[in-house]
């Protein structure tokens, strides 16, 4: 839509307020707003937002050694693609946000900038590449001054589709109105736990669509009474919520999947193997963007189909990259992959970018990614998993930032300055969180996402 025609729709459908909207390094939705009759000149102009907010972290105090603070300026310049008024909040409307610098260029710690050069270099592959963010989340209530699931239903329990059945409604018909997809829904694992999976959609787009799906879940849950938190462990007994990350490889008119040969043992192609094979040799480092706070490690554990380790498989639930087994009549348009270390706390277009970065390094260089492994993980001996080249993910937050500091193709492709001021806001995350209890890092975590 041009600006006239946003400005016209925003009119006619009542909206006051237009939120443009960003994630930061600490994976926090975050964004400013202006009113319907500056709309116009905003588009244009786009919003100020000190260059300090990217050194934020997700605790809300900057990063020690931060390179920004209270000094510089860019600009929040909104995507016309991505207006939509909020079926939650009626007389407001949203856009994504690019972040420019006042020259009028991406500035270097843009996360949506980044996405959008690793989608270059992808196409410049003759790739063109769809993904899916596939969330989990609680329903929960207050109580007692924290936080209690919302029954104690099980796993695709018809029981916890009634316990859930208004919200689950509503929040269906938010993201519809929005222009997502809704493909299923199911009760999960964990007493209130819920699974709602989204069409794919080109990468861009994708990454745009998880932050509209966060911003929705959260809000429609809040108007029912309820907190909804896809907080990656927010109860540490339960199981965990992911984001598990799929994606697909198609040519440039999107008539062909790359991914699939109907005639190999997996119906992959050499070009699937070789992506396996670079997201596999980076997964370690990968972690400090897909799964990158303290409590996303609370959820990487042997035995609970999260994944935790560096293995691939034909529908492996423990591999860190999983192989879905193709649907019968859909066998090019269900060929995909699947990163299961990944989950909503994420910021969705730093964790998508080094996705893809990973992927082309095994695409570039033809790597091969090793045998499958069709059991768990977790059961081998440290000898055969050394046989097979498998690695045990870092267990911290910490330990993952020291591999992402190690793995030179992540840097460049995000760019020195972007990954020494993400490295910096993990950092000091990780920080924040030594020697605190389980109570604390739960209670800041449970609302935060």
């Amino acid at each position: 839509m041009t600006t006239d025609e946003i400005v016209r729709q925003a009119k006619e459908r009542g909206v006051q307020l237009v939120r443009f909207l960003y994630c930061d390094n600490g994976g926090i939705i975050r964004g400013k707003t202006t009113h319907v009759d500056h709309l116009a000149q905003r588009m244009e102009s786009g919003i100020g937002l000190v260059k300090g907010m990217m050194s934020m972290t997700n605790l809300d105090f900057l990063a020690p050694g931060a390179t920004y603070g209270p000094v510089g300026e860019v600009r929040l310049v909104p995507d016309p693609d991505t207006f939509t008024v909020l079926p939650y909040a009626s007389r407001s409307a949203q856009m994504m946000a690019d972040m420019l610098t006042l020259d009028h260029t991406p500035w270097e710690l843009d996360p949506r900038s980044f996405l959008k050069r690793m989608i270059a270099r992808v196409q410049e592959q003759g790739i063109s590449l769809d993904a899916v963010f596939e969330n989990e989340f609680y329903l929960a209530q207050k109580a007692d001054g924290g936080f209690v699931p919302l029954d104690r239903s099980l796993c695709f329990s018809g029981i916890g589709m009634d316990a859930a059945e208004e919200t689950m409604q509503d929040i269906v018909s938010a993201l519809t109105a929005q222009g997502l997809v809704v493909e299923q829904y199911y009760p999960e694992l964990g007493p209130g736990q819920q699974e709602l999976s989204i069409r794919h959609a080109p990468a861009l787009r994708a990454a745009d669509n998880q932050i509209t799906y966060r911003q929705t879940v959260r809000a429609v849950a809040a108007q029912h009474g309820l907190v909804a938190s896809l907080a990656p462990k927010p109860f540490a007994s339960e199981a965990g919520n992911g984001a598990h990350i799929h994606w697909s490889a198609w040519n440039a008119d999107h008539t062909r999947n790359l991914l699939l040969d109907p005639d190999d043992r997996f119906g992959l192609s050499p070009l699937a193997y070789q992506f396996i094979a670079g997201v596999v040799k980076h997964l370690p480092a990968l972690l400090a963007l897909t799964t990158p706070t303290v409590n996303s490690f609370r959820r990487l554990q042997p035995h609970f189909w999260s994944s935790a380790y560096t293995a691939w498989g034909l529908e492996n639930r423990e591999a860190g990259v999983r192989v879905p087994t193709r649907y019968w009549g859909d066998e090019a348009g269900s060929t995909n992959m699947e990163l299961k270390a990944s989950d909503p706390s994420s910021n969705p277009y730093l964790a998508l970018g080094a996705l893809i970065a990973a992927g082309l390094d095994g695409v570039e260089h033809e790597l091969e990614p090793g045998p499958s492994v069709d059991q768990d993980p977790g059961t081998l001996s440290e000898e055969e998993l050394a046989r097979r080249g498998v690695r045990r993910y870092p267990t911290t937050l910490a330990a993952a930032l020291d591999e992402l500091e190690r793995d030179d193709v992540l840097v460049a492709a995000l760019g020195a300055p972007l990954a020494r001021e993400y490295i910096l806001v993990k950092r000091a995350e990780a920080a924040a969180f030594e020697g605190k209890d389980a109570t604390f890092e739960l209670q800041q975590y449970f609302y935060k996402f």
